[in-house]
């Protein structure tokens, strides 16, 4: 049972220009931190990521659905949490402040993640192997595929998961082997050219064979010089993602793109502004067989949806601490597996939380295990931070979601 909750107010800052993309010069990594209290003395913890300003304001939000979860059993809500879910992110007045997206949307995220991380420290196990032991129905139960109905039905997303059975077993393996991660930090947009060229020499060192630079700059040329000095270290045999983080309008976007396409970048990744799905669409015609990676800043799965619906995605980038957590997160990843799009999510956790998700992706639905982000800041700050060896995530082993912090 459900007794009591605490919201707390993380925040790190980053030194060194670590963080830094061609939109947000200075964050300040954040968490709007949910624990929930059960009466057997376990405390779920979950959280929503943010860049500093506005923390407070989505701890505020969270309090308001963390009070509504007090004196509920765990197996119980989570039995329908989908029905949850659905009444929570249309509450009538937050909605409003919405709908499904910004700060309401981030603190039912965080709030969310934290019935999770309890429901599977109730259970003993970690998050990765509670979802994969459930069955087709448990997990659409968790589900909201309300305003999906056009693409997704319920019959639809079981059917998917019932696909997911066959060489569940096989795909298992991953669990031994580790997934796959792709170093991020190596060019943070404030990173100079020889910073940029000595990360990708540690990168490939640490066996990395996948990394992104940040793009964007006001002078094209830099982007260019830059994405070639990675190319140049990387080799050929390395995928190397730009990241222009919202940047650019569709008319720069569809200039700077052709001329990145040289460097053979593996995607570009929020060339323009994430609520724009027609000019993404435009856009990926346009410099065609080369893929856009997009989702970062898309706030719910309908915005999915309709990147989905118009094809102009190859890589989605859904995050759990963005949408509305963990429920939402699996949700996006079912309509991806019926569009045949891969999912290779933003890790606003530094990795925590996604290294589960990815697992029961895999193994569950029968997603390509590509690769995981991997941003290593705010490890320090983990009671149990994701393990890196060899460029490969190793498969947490400690009940709950690794979401708890020091």
């Amino acid at each position: 049972m459900i007794q009591a909750f605490t919201i707390k107010d993380k925040r790190f800052q980053l030194n060194g220009g670590a963080g830094s993309d061609a939109i947000h010069r200075d964050p300040v990594y954040s968490y709007a931190v949910t624990e929930l209290a059960d009466h057997t003395g376990i405390t779920g913890t979950g959280f929503a990521f943010t860049l500093g300003e506005g923390n407070d304001l989505v701890c505020k939000a969270a309090a308001f659905y963390a009070e509504q979860l007090k004196g509920k059993d765990i197996e119980e809500l989570m039995a329908t949490f989908g029905q949850v879910f659905n009444q929570f992110s249309n509450e009538q007045q937050f909605r409003w402040l919405g709908p499904h997206k910004g700060i309401v949307h981030l603190a039912l995220a965080s709030v969310t993640n934290a019935c999770y991380d309890l429901w599977a420290k109730i259970r003993g196990v970690p998050l990765w192997k509670l979802l994969i032991d459930l069955s087709p129905e448990q997990i659409i139960n968790t589900l909201d595929l309300s305003y999906l109905e056009d693409v997704l039905t319920r019959e639809q997303a079981l059917l998917i998961m019932k696909g997911g059975l066959v060489g569940k077993q096989e795909r298992s393996v991953i669990l031994e082997n580790g997934y796959p991660g792709y170093d991020t930090s190596v060019g943070w947009f404030n990173y100079d050219d020889e910073q940029v060229r000595a990360n990708c020499k540690k990168a490939i060192a640490a066996g990395f064979t996948a990394m992104k630079l940040k793009v964007g700059s006001s002078d094209p040329q830099r982007d260019i010089r830059r994405a070639h000095i990675v190319r140049e270290v990387a080799g050929n045999n390395c995928k190397v993602m730009l990241d222009a983080n919202q940047q650019w309008t569709l008319p720069q976007a569809m200039t700077i793109c052709r001329e990145l396409l040289s460097m053979q970048p593996y995607w570009i990744e929020e060339p323009t502004h994430p609520d724009d799905v027609l000019a993404h669409k435009t856009l990926a015609d346009a410099i065609a067989p080369t893929k856009l990676a997009l989702g970062e800043h898309v706030p719910n799965r309908i915005i999915f949806k309709n990147y989905l619906q118009t094809g102009c995605s190859g890589f989605m980038q859904a995050d759990a601490v963005r949408l509305g957590g963990v429920s939402e997160f699996i949700t996006v990843s079912l309509l991806c597996k019926k569009f045949g799009v891969p999912v290779v999510p933003h890790v606003g956790d530094m990795g925590q939380l996604h290294q589960h998700l990815v697992l029961f992706n895999h193994i569950a639905m029968g997603h390509e295990a590509l690769f995981l982000e991997h941003i290593p800041h705010l490890q320090q700050h983990f009671i149990h931070p994701a393990k890196i060896v060899n460029g490969t995530y190793q498969t947490p082993q400690e009940p709950g979601s690794s979401c708890d912090l020091k």
